[in-house]
């Protein structure tokens, strides 16, 4: 019985507990000054660029190796390619 009475009151404190928890509210952050913001819309900025440029060059990479891994040659390679397998004898 004793137990049964540390249990029960152990599982409604850890439920008002919780309870507690998710009802407390945190206070407000203070404001950003003009200069944080301006730092951040600039931190912003160049990670973007950074982003776009990283993003340009994997996608040139995945185009020559499409082309690589499809055989599609490009036209110079192609007249030069066709030149040299045609002359069977």
């Amino acid at each position: 019985m004793k137990k049964l009475a540390i249990a029960v009151t152990l599982a409604a404190g850890l439920g008002i507990g919780s309870l507690a928890a998710v009802q407390a509210k945190l206070p407000p952050s203070p404001p950003k000054s003009d200069a944080e913001k301006a730092a951040e819309a600039d931190k912003a900025a160049a990670t973007k660029a950074k982003e776009a440029e990283l993003n340009n060059k994997y996608m040139d990479k995945a185009v020559a190796n499409y082309k690589k891994n499809k055989g599609i040659v490009e036209p110079k390679a192609a007249k030069t390619t066709a030149a040299s397998t045609s002359g069977k004898k």
